[in-house]
């Protein structure tokens, strides 16, 4: 009789469980449909959501261990990737650079909870487990191009359609909240690419104000510059020429709307309001003036050799570029120098960044 009664106890405990089992097993296959199927979008649904937060599916690999793997496994200069020993020590350089990143946001207090993080410019990968937060000006175009290729555009249509390719990225990538970010940083390897803050001022100036599409917002904004910031002559500017703002027109404006707290355009707005660095852990920090070796390292790192290839588009490197760049600045006074390093001061500090050799055009009059 007893035995009876556990038999009937046990079948009625293996009814009640059992819708809760095929509830689990739908769930997990569920699960790896998402993360093996070719689809990469970012929304909500990829996350479970208790009390108001967003939850990651758990994973038992993290980057560090991905990290080993990887750096031991991917002794190859196949496709161009480096070499195990290359490799490490590009590794060893991320090290630094992550570590000297997480010292002075210490020191500065921009990982403290008075500052707010913003997410609005990270793309996430989940199909490729990657995530960048893009800086305009700093290899964008290259790695635009590159999220487009994992979100399963074909290089055929990349190269060939007149759509721009942020558009075409935010079809395929929706705009996640902070929190979405550090779940998936739990299984994703994240970067950010920066280079010399005047650097790229200058590159954003070149880009988007002198070679502006005519009627673009860009070519408004310089018509704007010009009659607000050059001299006028019987109500015309003086000289007439060029039409677009020369650069220390272009830099007085940008200073003003700094000191008037305006949202500065997105070409130049600096990196630790755009991406707020510190309050996000980056595995990856790429550097424009070593850029060809950290895409590797990137590529090689994420396992993204099937997918994209080191390659740099739109590149602003060399003795020419660099001869530009010095004869623009050459052109500035010492306080309008001050105010860039004022509005620039945290990218300058937080990527380890100097002024010198920029006020050393100034005693030496760059007219070469």
């Amino acid at each position: 009789m007893m035995r009876l009664g556990r038999c009937i106890a046990f079948l009625a405990a293996a009814a009640f469980l059992l819708p809760f089992t095929i509830l689990l097993m739908v769930a997990d296959q569920q699960y790896n449909l998402t993360y093996n199927s070719k689809r990469v979008f970012y929304q909500e649904s990829d996350f479970y959501k208790i009390n108001g937060t967003y939850y990651a599916p758990a994973f038992t690999i993290t980057t560090p261990t991905l990290l080993k793997q990887y750096m031991y496994e991917n002794g190859t200069n196949d496709d161009g990737l480096l070499s195990r020993e290359r490799f490490i020590e590009v590794n060893q350089r991320m090290e630094a650079r992550k570590e000297y990143l997480r010292s002075q946001c210490s020191k500065l207090g921009l990982d403290d909870s008075s500052h707010k993080a913003y997410a609005w410019e990270y793309l996430i990968n989940r199909q490729y487990h990657v995530i960048w937060c893009n800086i305009f000006k700093a290899a964008s175009t290259s790695w635009m191009y590159n999220f487009n290729l994992m979100a399963n555009y074909t290089a055929a249509f990349l190269d060939k359609t007149k759509d721009v390719p942020l558009e075409l990225a935010r079809k395929k990538y929706a705009r996640p909240t902070v929190e979405m970010i550090k779940k998936a940083q739990l299984d994703s390897i994240s970067f950010l690419i920066v280079r010399h803050p005047l650097e790229r001022l200058a590159s954003a100036y070149n880009d988007k104000i002198v070679h502006a599409w005519p009627m673009s917002f860009h070519d408004k904004m310089g018509s704007r510059i010009v009659k607000k910031y050059r001299k006028q002559v019987n109500g015309r500017p003086s000289p007439p020429d060029p039409k677009y703002p020369l650069f220390e027109e272009f830099v007085k404006y940008v200073l003003d709307e700094a000191k008037s707290k305006k949202p500065l355009d997105m070409h130049w707005t600096p990196y630790n309001e755009f991406c707020t660095p510190c309050k996000f852990n980056f595995d990856v920090i790429l550097k424009f003036e070593t850029l060809d070796e950290d895409q590797r390292y990137l590529i090689q790192l994420a396992h993204l050799q099937d997918v994209v290839k080191p390659e740099w588009k739109n590149s602003g490197k060399g003795k020419d570029t660099m001869h530009n760049i010095n004869h623009l600045y050459a052109r500035l006074s010492g306080p309008q120098l001050d105010g860039l390093f004022d509005l620039y001061r945290y990218d300058f500090t937080l990527f380890n960044y100097t002024m010198d050799s920029y006020y050393e055009l100034l005693t030496s009059g760059e007219t070469e």
